[in-house]
């Protein structure tokens, strides 16, 4: 018998398995959140997806529930480090 497809915010059921999973780590569930992320179709809404996730499974005390709230934080762009500016001055 052969496991049906599950809906398209997790084609694969790993996040599903992930909150079933009795003392998981914080690490392992970065480990499936990767491997979830990899499975999503070309072009998916991820930010949707993982919203999608958290409305149905977020558990606030589960490991899972803080990896996909980190993975909903938009990465802050990058701050300027060096250039002549950052460089310490002598004064000789």
């Amino acid at each position: 018998m052969t496991e049906r497809a599950g809906p398209p915010s997790d084609p694969k059921h790993l996040v599903r398995e992930a909150y079933r999973i009795e003392g998981i780590t914080e690490p392992e569930c970065r480990s499936i959140f990767l491997d979830w992320a990899l499975s999503l179709p070309a072009g998916a809404d991820v930010r949707a997806a993982i919203e999608t996730l958290l409305a149905t499974y977020g558990d606030p005390e589960h490991p899972m529930t803080e990896v996909l709230r980190a993975g909903l934080e938009r990465a802050a762009p990058p701050r300027r480090r060096g250039g002549w500016r950052s460089r310490p001055r002598g004064t000789s």
